[in-house]
């Protein structure tokens, strides 16, 4: 039997993950066997832990995916905003956005902390929001807008009071009122942090 090539071994794992995240995103990672992962994906039991090892190393893979995603969206409402302060506003208002939605909500704030622990769950935020509002900060403080020395500070403030913010919104009874609401708040918060 001819071995697969990486790209079909990739695709495979992809399959496995989407299949994971609509799953988890719905029910929640305790309420998803491993067995109805690899039916959603088409594939074996056998394969899912040959990619990934463990029911916790395909959250992993899952939360990363999602997380990127909320990356992805950020630089989405970023893309051609020319000026360092609307982008900061526009990404944060993504940010919210996109953390709450409903395929992001359960996996992102609510099974991560839980399942990988808070150490890995910040990790994975540093590696793809919180890396995007470094960036900014720092050209705005290349600016003069924000103190050079107050970036990391206010890089650790601002993204404890968004994940904050949506884990509030995520809870709330009517996301779509929270999340304007949170989003006011926020705005107020930002030009707190404006030299």
């Amino acid at each position: 039997m001819p071995r697969r090539t990486k790209a079909q071994s990739e695709a495979t794992a992809a399959a496995i993950v989407a299949a994971a995240r609509g799953l988890y995103a719905e029910r929640g990672y305790a309420s998803v066997a491993v067995e109805e992962v690899a039916a959603a994906g088409g594939v074996t039991r056998g394969a899912v832990y040959h990619h990934f090892g463990s029911g916790v190393g395909l959250f992993a893979a899952v939360h990363a995916d999602a997380t990127a995603g909320i990356a992805v969206a950020i630089e989405r409402a970023t893309d051609g905003v020319r000026d360092p302060w609307q982008s900061l506003e526009a990404g944060c208002r993504a940010f919210l956005a996109a953390a709450v939605a409903d395929d992001a909500r359960q996996v992102v704030l609510v099974d991560g902390p839980a399942v990988l622990g808070w150490e890995r769950w910040r990790d994975d935020d540093a590696r793809s929001s919180g890396r995007l509002l470094d960036q900014v900060l720092e050209e705005l403080a290349a600016d003069g807008l924000v103190r050079a020395a107050d970036v990391p500070a206010t890089s650790a403030l601002l993204s404890g009071a968004m994940n904050e913010a949506a884990l509030w919104v995520a809870a709330a009874p009517d996301r779509d009122r929270a999340l304007g609401q949170a989003w006011e708040a926020l705005r107020r918060l930002l030009r707190g942090v404006r030299a």
